[in-house]
């Protein structure tokens, strides 16, 4: 049996109306069409009904529990009034007034990792969706129904999936996950009707390729601009993780950012985060889009801060660097180079008798999603400022892991990170060691987030003041969204294996 569909009710199908892709290019209010939001990456809503003065009245509208014993990681979609949610194996269908399940598919058993699934995206009628061993499936929005089913990549060899596919027009984008082993790291372009393969682009040499790295996962969800008609894409760390001497030189192009044409998949560009990582600091982070003025002169950037502590802004026409600076207690480079990428530190390579890292293997930031607010220019992320000490154990031999990190401290705060200086404007601390949360702002000027301690939290954005928080009982590993729907503006979050949806109090 390959689905398994269940009902609230027998006669309960979605009178879904799907995405015509062009809405990504502007979502209205009542919808949250793409794992971002929209093609930017900034995750921020033009809604304000909630606001500074009235969000401390900020009440649970519903909940909706999904009943599993694994975390909610997914960024809800919501289409038409419904939401679509994710956990690994799992789809909901769930209505986004009242919190009911309208439908609800289950992938079946499987030896892939399941380690999580960052939620689904949607052309016309069909829901996209990636599972841990590795496949898409095409589903019907209305019912849940499996249209095809088709292998990205082979789980046997060691590659699993955990993404959120993006759709640009008539192209289902997705990526990989598998650096535990010595896998080829790519993007392919599906089609979406059919789940043929279009193109696909390699971010390494094919496995085996005499003195070549093998890495560069792709496993987090990318941004487009449609006006140069490219998508941007981060990519992990390079294999063998820790042991740098068996892959020398800079590992092209793993812990990159990478331009690509989105019906070709031809490189346009690629910028280094990370040359020759030997720390896994994977630069999947989100490639946030911003067009603003940038040293006196109208600008389209691409932002992003990066797993090994450095902020970058670059020309996302060419690749050029506009900025690179820290945003926390970063010890392992020399300084940065001409073409704004730090230069690695061969003293700060794992060693045997250890050494002392800023910041630890989980990285400054990680797969937590930032937010931009244009109308402050601050740049919103959850930060990790954190040791770890990184050994080599040759012991290990020269390929997989080949050394250990151990984290030695570290904590969880909300950086407000000003992109014309790189300057952090304000620091909110979000408890000891991190915290799993993403970050929404609105135009009324508030971030919507969570902390180490389990609470949901709004907070004003130009200062980081608390403004309202509640618990949620357990740490949020999702990002927030919000949506206007009957004239009333709800944000849903989660925590655990629950999903929330918070509004003011009707009048």
């Amino acid at each position: 049996m390959t689905r398994l569909i269940q009902f609230v009710f027998a006669s309960s199908v979605v009178a879904a109306q799907g995405v015509d892709p062009t809405i990504l290019l502007n979502p209205p209010a009542d919808s949250w069409p793409a794992y971002h939001g929209d093609y930017s990456g900034r995750r921020h809503s033009a809604l304000t009904q909630i606001t500074p003065q009235n969000v401390a009245q900020l009440g649970l509208a519903w909940a909706f529990q999904t009943g599993q014993v694994q975390q909610i990681k997914c960024s809800p979609l919501l289409v038409d009034g419904i939401l679509y949610i994710t956990v690994t194996d799992n789809v909901w269908a769930v209505d986004a007034r009242s919190g009911h399940q309208l439908w609800h598919y289950t992938y079946p058993p499987n030896k892939g990792f399941h380690i999580g699934s960052r939620g689904v995206s949607m052309y016309k009628d069909w829901l996209y969706f990636m599972t841990p061993d590795a496949h898409l499936i095409c589903l019907n929005a209305s019912d849940g129904t499996v249209r095809w089913n088709v292998i990205v990549a082979d789980s046997q060899k060691g590659y699993w999936t955990t993404m959120s596919p993006l759709i640009v027009r008539n192209h289902v984008i997705v990526g990989v996950s598998g650096d535990f082993d010595n896998l080829t790291g790519f993007l392919k372009s599906v089609d979406p009707e059919t789940g043929k393969t279009q193109w696909r682009w390699d971010s390494t040499p094919p496995a085996g390729t005499p003195n070549a790295t093998t890495g560069g996962m792709t496993w987090m969800t990318g941004t487009y601009d449609p006006s140069l008609n490219l998508i941007y894409w981060g990519t992990g760390n390079p294999t063998p993780v820790l042991n740098g001497k068996a892959r020398p030189g800079d590992d092209l192009y793993t812990c990159s950012i990478v331009a690509l044409n989105p019906d070709t998949g031809k490189l346009s560009w690629s910028f280094q985060p990370s040359p020759h990582d030997t720390h896994d600091w994977d630069a999947v982070e989100t490639p946030v889009l911003v067009d603003a003025n940038f040293g006196g002169k109208p600008r389209k950037m691409l932002m992003q801060t990066s797993r090994n502590g450095y902020f970058f802004v670059l020309d996302r026409t060419t690749g050029e660097s506009l900025l690179t600076t820290t945003f926390g207690p970063v010890n392992w480079s020399i300084g940065v180079d001409k073409k704004g990428q730090p230069i690695p530190n061969p003293a700060k390579e794992p060693a045997s008798d250890g050494r002392l890292i800023a910041p630890d293997e989980g990285g400054l930031t990680n797969y937590r999603s930032p937010s931009f607010d244009p109308k402050t220019g601050l740049f919103i992320v959850d930060a990790h400022p954190s040791y770890g000490i990184y050994f080599a154990k040759p012991a290990d031999g020269s390929f997989g892991w080949a050394g250990a990190d151990y984290g030695v401290w570290g904590k969880a705060v909300l950086d407000a990170i000003d992109y014309q200086t790189g300057k952090i404007r304000w620091s909110h601390e979000l408890g000891p060691n991190g915290a799993g949360a993403g970050v929404l702002t609105t135009d009324s000027g508030l971030i919507f987030t969570g902390d180490a301690a389990g609470n949901v939290l709004a907070l004003r954005t130009s200062d980081g003041k608390t403004l309202w928080h509640s618990g949620a009982g357990s740490q949020m590993q999702s990002s927030p969204i919000t949506y206007e729907l009957d004239g009333r503006q709800y944000v849903v979050t989660s925590a655990g294996g629950v999903l929330f949806s918070w509004s003011l109090p009707e009048h």
